[in-house]
């Protein structure tokens, strides 16, 4: 699939809420909600970057911690957005008082109450995924192996249970797909692509500039989560164990080196469009035909208003691929 074509490159990303958008640049983060009434309700979240705190962290000899920290500092603050945008666009008409239970909690955990249930969410996502990701494909190998073709298909077993685990994700994704709100937040995906094309492109943020771009982009989270995937197939051949709860945890413990791996790679194919980024690119690409929707055209007025808050009149988001070096001309 090839990727369209833009005049500048930019840092700011982005992210689908509930009913909204977040719109993250190197300076502001921002969050724009569409409410119940029709209008558009936005508000800034603080965040700090590593490289904003210490510029030595954008060395080349730093970028592995860099990938690393921003990828889970990114997680936190998506969270957080995502929460908020839940609060910030209640369902229509929603009037039920709040049940024994829900009192129960706001006594309990008081103003914290929205972050104990981040975190209880994450501790249980995280379960979720390892056991979906990393424990159920070594132990279906391993069953697979032992009744049904042998020990004959051993060397194969990084590469099966790669596949296995691709398949399982995209199966999970397909399925959320059919959900109703969950289809609106991948058509606020789509509106998020186009309105970082429409601005990469040099054009006025108008809805009607930003409809005709195209909803895939190289920096998406997307693409990151299938290229981890395929990195962890490379990671697999080199850990010995065949036990499921030692292969999943030495996996556990691999996934800091291919975060910052992947990190990177997604930072290098945003910026520059060559056939090794293509290559590299082509999968997440064409796995975005299932997050990534077409938006409607209050989906896009969401974006283009979180868009327009987060970019800096000093232009430090934008970002240009390396040149090659022109020979010197010759003075006389």
């Amino acid at each position: 699939m090839a990727r369209e074509k833009t005049k500048r490159i930019t840092s700011i990303g982005g992210q689908a809420l509930i009913e909204g958008i977040m719109m993250r640049g190197p300076k502001r983060t921002e969050i724009s909600v569409r409410m119940p009434d029709g209008t558009i309700s936005s508000e800034t979240l603080e965040t700090d970057g590593l490289g904003k705190k210490y510029k030595i962290f954008w060395l080349p000899i730093f970028r592995l911690i860099r990938g690393i920290y921003n990828f889970f500092g990114s997680n936190i603050v998506g969270v957080k957005a995502l929460m908020r945008s839940a609060d910030l666009s209640p369902e229509e008409g929603e009037t039920e008082a709040p049940s024994k239970f829900d009192q129960w909690m706001e006594r309990v955990f008081g103003d914290k109450l929205m972050n104990a249930i981040m975190a209880v969410g994450t501790v249980l996502g995280l379960l979720l995924a390892i056991v979906l990701f990393f424990f159920l494909p070594t132990w279906l190998f391993n069953v697979c192996e032992q009744y049904l073709f042998g020990t004959g298909i051993e060397a194969w077993r990084s590469i099966i249970e790669g596949a296995m685990r691709i398949g399982i994700f995209v199966a999970y994704i397909a399925i959320v797909a059919h959900m109703s709100e969950i289809k609106r937040v991948f058509e606020y995906h789509g509106a998020e692509h186009k309105t970082i094309f429409c601005y990469e492109n040099e054009e006025e943020l108008t809805v009607e500039n930003v409809r005709h771009h195209s909803r895939f982009h190289p920096r998406c989270g997307t693409s990151f989560m299938i290229i981890m995937l395929l990195l962890g197939v490379i990671i697999g051949f080199f850990i010995p164990f065949t036990n499921p709860i030692l292969r999943t945890l030495v996996k556990l413990l691999c996934i800091p080196v291919v975060v910052g791996i992947g990190y990177e790679l997604i930072r290098i194919c945003g910026r520059y469009d060559n056939l090794a980024t293509r290559i590299i690119s082509a999968p997440g690409l064409w796995m975005q035909r299932l997050t990534v929707k077409e938006p409607d055209d209050s989906m896009i007025e969401v974006a283009i208003e979180a868009m327009k808050a987060v970019i800096p009149e000093d232009g430090t988001d934008l970002q240009c691929p390396l040149q090659a070096k022109q020979p010197k001309e010759k003075t006389a």
